[in-house]
């Protein structure tokens, strides 16, 4: 697969769909993919809210029906979990709500099988037992190839790794996290965890919502910062003067902080790609460059100066990083 997966979260809400055909198609002209999504992708929450739940999907399907075996080239990654609606088995991973997300997502994206499965989140409520019936029922019905998670802890991983084992079922095939240089907690016990069972890692976030992406540098030149919100406000002033650092770093090297970021997560042991999400052709051009930069020794060193590593003891994993 791709080194680098194109997200489109922003297909729909904020990209138009012949704009995402076009990033899509320039995607396969890059030699990307791999390509993630969610049933629930496809609103932004405005006033009024823009576009609908499942729209996403939707414009992804159209442009696989468009021909040129787009289907056949394409890694194609969804999720189930977030609610579709307000009935109880409209949401989390019932056996019920599995079925029917699946087939709902099947018909948006006009196809008859999906590569990657993922639960975009733990459920504490559904016994493992019955995620993985449901599960090995699709694979069994050709209606998925493979399965993964987003956002589980270490231990979720390795409970639903030997939950599948005792089942003699393949079980998760990877996990998608947040994880880029300001939040690296994934190191700690997910990333071990990942390794140990086999599983790819597909950071999302990998720029930590612009933070990472020259943003002090687009304020200086007059640029809107993608986010004006207090959240990401508060978050720019409490790492004011890390990025300040950062992006000299990056005006040394010669290189976009954007760029940078993608690079390093590349260079993380276990990571199979980050997740970007252009949300322009020229954005999706942009990104090429990380698969092009190679951060030395000196450079890595000095990355993890500026982004230190969750674990005390230096880039550890649990329990080393908290215990003797």
């Amino acid at each position: 697969m791709s080194r680098l997966v194109l997200g489109t979260m922003n297909f729909g809400p904020e990209t138009s769909e012949p704009d995402s055909h076009a990033i899509m198609d320039r995607a396969h002209e890059h030699g990307i993919n791999f390509f993630d999504t969610a049933n629930v992708y496809g609103t932004l929450m405005a006033d009024p809210p823009t576009g609908h739940l499942g729209l996403t999907e939707e414009i992804i399907g159209r442009w696989f029906a468009t021909g040129d075996r787009r289907r056949e080239k394409t890694v194609l990654a969804t999720k189930v979990y977030i609610p579709m609606g307000k009935w109880p088995n409209e949401s989390r991973l019932s056996a019920l709500n599995i079925r029917r997300a699946c087939d709902e997502s099947l018909r948006r994206l006009g196809t008859d099988y999906i590569d990657l499965y993922q639960m975009h989140h733990v459920d504490r409520q559904s016994p493992w037992e019955e995620i993985w019936e449901a599960f090995e029922l699709l694979r069994q019905q050709g209606k998925v190839l493979y399965f993964g998670s987003s956002n589980f802890a270490g231990w979720h991983i390795a409970q639903a790794q030997e939950a599948a084992r005792s089942r003699h079922f393949l079980g998760l095939v990877s996990e998608q996290s947040i994880y880029n240089l300001l939040t690296r907690w994934i190191e700690l016990e997910v990333l071990p965890a990942a390794r140990h069972y086999g599983l790819g890692v597909i950071p999302w976030s990998p720029l930590q919502s612009g933070l990472l992406g020259g943003v002090l540098r687009k304020q200086r030149d007059g640029a809107t910062a993608r986010s004006t919100s207090k959240r990401m406000a508060a978050a720019l002033d409490q790492h004011r003067e890390t990025l300040e650092g950062y992006e000299k770093l990056c005006a040394d090297l010669g290189e976009d902080p954007a760029h940078v970021g993608l690079a390093w997560l590349l260079a993380q042991d276990g990571v199979t790609g980050p997740i970007i999400g252009p949300r322009t052709v020229n954005q999706l051009d942009g990104a090429q460059r990380a698969l092009e930069i190679t951060l030395d020794d000196d450079t890595l060193t000095a990355l993890d100066r500026l982004f230190p590593a969750p674990a005390p003891n230096g880039s550890k994993p649990a329990p080393e990083a908290y215990a003797w």
